[in-house]
């Protein structure tokens, strides 16, 4: 068995802050509506000509920094996201011409929301193969770019932003090490969040219009549905796979897509607020990079201690879902 160690970790966010109060002038919506019901009081976007590429650069360059890792060292890039800067190449060999490396292998993974746990997952069985392996697993999302800003109901949700990790294999006690993950999805229910424009189902030709399929379009009640009872579902088994109950866990920092779905999912599992972390307020949801960036300002805001069991649950449009267990 390799243990998995994450070695440095590292957020970016656009300069741009949209703020409750600035979307109130761009659809009809209010910023008491919008922080009741969802926590989030501003997000950021990107800057124009700002891509999924650039923002993991940052993000990386952090990473790899704390880790102690030069980029020419690295073995592996994995990528999560679902707004890549181009169909082809893939989001990871962008980030990796960035650097001005080659010869790494390059994959990007998309899982929506669950993303950034797919790719961790991902980068742990290359691990298993080749324990040499030096990897960086980064999720990049570029929301804005799919968002329908007449759609007062998705609009005001989403952010863009970049985190990122370095994973190396090592001893216990090396650093924070990924104990376990856990992963599911069903596509049965994937219509119930979609961004269907683009795919090869929706044929368009040159000079067709831009449609709202395009953007991203969820039936809100349904995703909160199932999202709770997914995260709680599998967090549940993840711990009972381990020999842990709920008590064992000092962190619970679930997916930041909703502050009513933290909520809920914190009550199911008796974890007092203070033991729950949230950024949501800052970031909205920026999907696969949710996970991420919350683990870098937790990391490095000293809300996660060392010694820390930390339990993080995702779901996200697939639907995909999953738990992961880190001891810090």
């Amino acid at each position: 068995m390799i243990n998995s160690i994450l070695r440095g970790f590292g957020l970016y966010a656009p300069e741009k802050v949209l703020t409750n109060a600035d979307l109130e002038k761009i659809v009809d919506t209010t910023d008491e509506w919008i922080t009741s019901r969802t926590g989030i009081k501003e997000r950021h976007i990107a800057a124009e000509g700002e891509a999924s590429s650039d923002m993991a650069y940052e993000a990386s360059k952090q990473a790899l920094a704390e880790a102690g890792i030069e980029p020419s060292e690295l073995t592996h890039i994995v990528c999560a996201t679902f707004t890549p800067d181009s169909m082809i190449p893939s989001a990871a060999c962008r980030l990796q011409e960035k650097f001005g490396i080659t010869g790494q292998m390059c994959l990007d993974v998309q899982a929506a929301c669950s993303g950034f746990l797919y790719a961790l997952q991902t980068a742990r069985g290359y691990l298993c193969l080749e324990p040499d392996a030096k990897i960086l697993v980064v999720a990049s999302e570029v929301l804005s770019r799919r968002m329908n800003w007449e759609d007062r109901s998705t609009c005001v949700l989403f952010g863009d932003a970049s985190g990122a990790a370095v994973m190396t294999a090592g001893e216990p006690g090396d650093g924070p090490e990924v104990l376990d993950i856990k992963l599911a999805a069903d596509g049965s229910l994937g219509d119930l969040l979609t961004v269907n424009g683009g795919g090869s189902a929706y044929s368009y030709k040159l000079g067709d219009a831009v449609g709202p399929e395009y953007f991203v379009e969820f039936q809100g009640r349904e995703v909160f549905k199932h999202a709770v009872r997914s995260m709680t579902e599998i967090s549940e088994a993840i711990l009972e796979r381990n020999g842990l109950s709920k008590a064992d866990v000092d962190v619970l920092l679930p997916h930041q897509a909703n502050y009513r779905i933290i909520d809920a999912v914190g009550r199911r599992f008796d974890i007092p607020e203070e033991r729950v972390f949230s950024n949501i307020h800052k970031y909205g949801n920026t999907s696969a990079a949710a996970i991420p960036v919350a683990l870098a300002e937790a990391v490095h805001t000293g809300f996660i201690k060392p010694g820390n069991l930390v339990l993080i649950p995702a779901f996200g449009g697939g639907f995909t879902w999953g738990a992961a267990l880190i001891r810090f």
